[in-house]
């Protein structure tokens, strides 16, 4: 089984804000994010902001369209692969909070497969009177029981129980844990590692511990298998279950972007320890197949006088000298990385469009064979199978609905199931340009908008620029509906501090390189306009999470360019975030503000520091969540308050539920796109 363990998950982890480095804030205070008063603060600007949204008419409609995509019945029913069977979880308008389900391999390919519920989260919630939110659940091999985790409104802190697949029921007295965030696989049927912030945790909010739990004992029995320091990122177990049997392992995240994996075995008196594999920091491990494990490199590497790139796929075996699978070029990414039971598969894009690789080994080396999925797009792997040959693949780009294709272990991926169109897209064009930044550096960025435009209009710009993630082309039923075909036009930037091009695109924007970002972004509006797509007062920018933190960047350090903001779950007050939140784990990314030089220079950005009394900013609407528990809303909160003080046009809406994607549920996810979307088109003009 592939880890769930995944430093990415930690972004889209709570300790209270301290105030540290922020003594002088005046709105300190709206850190206590359950607090009577702060609740009570954004309770009122949620009034004052949503009366006016949703007295707009178009707000009734944009929120009904989505709802009605999000609740379609037509839907492509993504799967994971487990065993003889494919495993899913569906929300509609019956099943708000949704139901865990399953149906056969063989099923699942027809257009009505047979399914299975395993269990239905409306009528658990219910009869426990908790809102639960599904946060997934990992099955132990052979397909006996599952461990499932519930979050009550959507944050990252989980309750686990344990359920039988035979009974088809939540077991009593089997392996539960309290409510935590936490990390743990099944070794086997009878055993469990397991990491819970309960037992210690890192600053960041993260368990430094794994333990071993054997089943018919009690918690307080589990072995310390491995501890941590406060310092680390976490600590947490990866499991993978191969054909040659179940490997376990230690990873300990040192930083955000170095980890040390440790092999569990067995030693002296049949005694489980950990030993240390001599793997690089940078080393960022996928999977296991065929007895090696598999990674990414994010730095260059070299072993016994052999060098390595950075971005590489690498096999690594005890003993022996590390393999090459796949180096890529300067413009090429490996984006995403699943091994099954028989090959070992690897999304790959070039210049941001995609293709799936699958390789073989033969001990000495690995074939390389490019599936046949459609080109001019995101091509990325959905499932494989840890028991037998399967695998699934999808394709999809900003004018194609998604198409899942089933491959049953021949190389020959087949289409099975297809998103019908969701907006009419016959007359509209996507494009790819490039924009110079302020050092000179192409970047690219995608333009979908209507062919037959005729002058400037109405556009929306997103980003993210962090963590090595890479915005590929993706379809959106939500900006196709309320955007595209009212003539808007919708754009996406590939901006360093991403993944698009590998760690290097990356690292070009990290820590002290981090404005590179913000002028790439600064760029890219430019260059719209420039070529006469839009004008600054038409042109919206939006993002989320540290997404969030590159549209209120930009919006303080380049007002003239913009004519809106819509910010999203941010990160703004870069010289507290340490301190609020699962902040602690992101300084790999940032810099750590109680470094002199480092704090020095987030503060020639951090925008709740650089926002000022007297300029002339753009509209900004702030949507953030009470249970985000990883971000949380302090950010939000305290940016809207001082432009508020200062006299700027602020709109603000915290959400209670839905953790760091500020949407628990359809029905809230269609209301937070519904005002982002009313809110953009009054701001930025869109007429019908």
């Amino acid at each position: 089984m592939r880890t769930r363990l995944s430093l990415f998950a930690l972004l889209l982890g709570c300790v209270l804000a301290s105030g540290a480095f922020a003594l002088d804030d005046p709105y300190v205070w709206l850190e206590d994010v359950h607090g009577a008063k702060p609740l009570a603060w954004a309770r009122e600007q949620n009034a004052k902001s949503l009366a006016p949204l949703k007295a707009d008419p178009r707000y009734q409609k944009n929120y009904d369209s989505v709802l009605s995509v999000l609740d379609a019945t037509d839907r492509i029913p993504m799967g994971a692969l487990r065993g003889s069977n494919v495993y899913n979880f569906w929300q509609d308008a019956q099943n708000p909070k949704g139901i865990w389900r399953r149906t056969s391999i063989a099923g699942y390919q027809t257009a009505s497969p047979r399914w299975q519920v395993l269990l239905d989260v409306d009528a658990l919630a219910k009869t426990e009177s908790e809102n639960w939110v599904f946060k997934g659940a990992g099955c132990a091999p052979g397909e006996t029981r599952c461990l499932v985790r519930l979050s009550r409104g959507g944050g990252d802190a989980v309750v686990t129980r344990e359920y039988d697949l035979a009974t088809m029921k939540l077991m009593e007295g089997g392996f539960s844990l309290p409510e935590a965030k936490v990390e743990l696989e099944y070794l086997d049927g009878d055993t469990i590692l397991f990491g819970t912030a309960r037992d210690g945790e890192t600053n960041s909010g993260y368990a430094r511990t794994v333990k071993v739990w054997k089943r018919g004992t009690p918690i307080a029995s589990a072995t310390l298998l491995y501890e941590g320091t406060k310092e680390d990122v976490l600590v947490a177990p990866m499991v993978f279950h191969t054909k040659e049997g179940n490997f376990p392992f230690v990873v300990r995240a040192v930083s955000f972007f170095e980890s040390e994996y440790f092999a569990v075995e067995n030693g002296p008196g049949n005694k489980i320890t950990t030993r240390k594999l001599d793997m690089p920091l940078s080393a960022d491990v996928k999977a296991m197949i065929d007895g090696a494990l598999i990674a990414v490199l994010r730095q260059d590497y070299e072993k016994d006088g052999t060098k390595f790139p950075k971005g590489a796929l690498v096999a690594f075996r005890d003993g022996q000298r590390p393999q090459v699978i796949f180096a890529p070029n300067p413009r090429q990414s490996v984006e995403s990385v699943a091994a099954g039971r028989d090959k070992l598969y690897a999304a790959i894009t070039n210049n941001v469009t995609g293709a799936v690789h699958a390789f073989t080994s033969n001990g000495k080396g690995w074939s390389d064979k490019v599936l046949a999925l459609p080109g001019a797009g995101s091509a990325d792997i959905v499932s494989t199978n840890d028991d037998g040959p399967e695998a699934m693949f999808s394709f999809q780009n900003y004018l194609t609905p998604t198409t899942l294709y089933f491959d049953a272990g021949n190389d020959a991926p087949l289409a099975i199931k297809s998103l019908p169109a969701r907006f009419d897209a016959s007359g509209m064009v996507t494009e790819q340009f490039e924009a110079a930044s302020k050092d000179g550096t192409k970047i690219p960025y995608f333009v979908t908008r209507p062919r037959n435009l005729a002058g400037p209009a109405p556009a929306v710009l997103y980003g993210y620029g962090g963590f090595e993630i890479s915005l590929t082309p993706s379809y959106s039923a939500n900006f196709g509906r309320l955007w595209l075909t009212h003539g808007g036009i919708y754009v996406v930037a590939n901006i360093r501090g991403g993944g698009e091009f590998g760690p290097g695109w990356h690292n070009a924007a990290l820590k002290t390189q981090r404005q590179r970002a913000y002028d790439d972004f600064a760029a890219v509006a430019e260059d719209l306009q420039r070529r006469g797509l839009t004008t600054p007062k038409q042109l919206g920018i939006l993002g989320g999470s540290n997404g969030g933190l590159l549209v209120s960047t930009v919006m303080v350090q380049r007002p003239d360019l913009l004519g809106a903001v819509v910010c999203q779950v941010p990160l703004i007050d870069m010289i507290a975030y340490t301190h609020i939140g699962a902040g602690a784990s992101w300084v790999g990314e940032y810099g750590d503000p109680a470094i002199p030089a480092e704090r020095d220079y987030i503060l020639t950005y951090s925008p709740y520091q650089n926002v000022k009394k007297g300029v002339k900013y753009p509209p900004v609407f702030f949507v953030t969540a009470t249970s985000d528990d990883r971000v949380t809303p302090v950010h939000a909160r305290k940016m809207a308050a001082r432009m508020m003080e200062q006299g700027h046009e602020v709109w603000f809406y915290e959400n209670t539920d839905g953790g760091h994607s500020a949407a628990a549920d359809h029905r809230q996810a269609a209301e937070m796109w519904a005002l982002s979307f009313v809110y953009l088109a009054e701001k930025l003009g869109l007429k019908n």
